[in-house]
């Protein structure tokens, strides 16, 4: 049983831990190695309360971080139990066979919506704002997907870093797409699948030095992960770029941070037209709603609506933008880290970006 989830502020150098500038992985807040939360029993607080509070950027919301890792706890306490009342009531070796059986049978539903590739290869670019590429190329074969990153570009001097886990997801992701039926994301789709990615490129840094050393990585999983099914989505030709981008909007000063995704216009396809004012792909998060805002931070929300017209047009349109205005009550840092500010998103077909 896993949980894995988000803290909004874990130190770093701007408040909510996510610096657009940051360069190296200290900046991003707490680095954390694999730690035991419990031994033999017994609940090892004052060592993450230590964890949590040392080094060059220490968290500046300790309590909300040991409120979330309760709230953690209680989900894998609940996890736990439910599946050993699975086991007792059906046994260890038949639960094994239906995990064992769900793997097999998404790989087969993947193999059903590849046949109409099987046999090509896609081919995509794209580039983040600054211009650094991703670059991927997909052969379909009757036995094997073989997906190669080479072209894109090296390890990025910011923060737009991803690694290998992010490059799963995004892939698992756009497989399960191809799906002819509903079927849960699971290692079934990855079974056939062989990945080429080249060493010290933006998605495949070295990690092995101290965070003093490591490259900046969180612009990596919220942003090149979306710009990274983009590529994938305009390979096959399956939908038209969405907003491709999480808008990490963060604000905060020495007393709290703040952190919220704003969602935006979902990229139309053939045959409908894309969802408005939406998260996409690689995030489905909610916003936090305007009471709860406004009474735990010094901040009025003025507007928050459609930003009408801003799809491209097309027989198909792509789903429209948002509007968020807000008014500060105190002297607040504020931070956004997004894409799509000089690149374009791409149109598909003749429609418009």
């Amino acid at each position: 049983v896993i949980n894995r989830a988000h803290h909004a502020e874990i130190g770093g150098a701007r408040p909510g831990s996510m610096p657009p500038d940051a360069s190296r992985l200290v900046e991003e807040g707490v680095v954390i190695e694999p730690t035991f939360l419990f031994r033999r029993g017994i609940a090892q607080w004052d060592q993450v309360r230590q964890l949590l509070t040392q080094g060059a950027f220490p968290t500046r919301a300790l309590e909300e971080n040991l409120a979330d890792l309760n709230a953690a706890l209680a989900s894998l306490r609940a996890g736990s139990e439910k599946l050993r009342r699975l086991t007792r009531q059906q046994g260890l070796a038949r639960v094994h066979h239906f995990m064992q059986r769900l793997q097999e049978t998404t790989a087969e539903a993947l193999e059903a919506g590849l046949l109409p590739y099987e046999g090509r290869t896609f081919e995509a670019v794209e580039r983040l704002d600054d211009g650094h590429r991703l670059c991927v190329r997909l052969a379909v074969g009757p036995e094997a997907i073989d997906v190669d990153f080479s072209g894109t570009s090296g390890v990025h001097p910011g923060n737009l870093n991803a690694n290998l886990s992010i490059v799963h997801s995004a892939l698992i992701y756009v497989l399960r797409l191809l799906c002819p039926k509903e079927l849960p994301l699971n290692e079934g789709l990855m079974q056939k699948v062989s990945i080429r990615l080249p060493q010290n490129c933006l998605l495949h840094p070295d990690f092995s030095g101290s965070p003093e050393t490591c490259p900046a990585v969180v612009g990596g999983n919220t942003e090149v992960s979306q710009r990274l099914v983009d590529t994938f989505l305009k390979a096959l030709k399956l939908a038209a770029c969405s907003q491709g981008t999480m808008n990490n909007l963060l604000f905060g000063n020495d007393r709290f941070g703040y952190y919220e995704t704003i969602g935006g216009g979902a990229g139309a396809g053939d045959g409908f037209h894309g969802r408005s004012g939406v998260h996409q792909h690689m995030t489905n998060t909610r916003i936090t709603d305007p009471e709860t805002l406004e009474l735990r931070y010094p901040v009025r929300l003025r507007a928050f609506a459609l930003r009408r017209g801003s799809g491209g047009a097309g027989k198909w349109r792509g789903g429209d933008g948002i509007v968020r205005e807000l008014e500060f009550l105190a002297p607040v840092e504020l931070t956004l880290l997004s894409q799509h500010r000089k690149e374009v998103p791409y149109g598909m077909a003749g429609g418009l970006p």
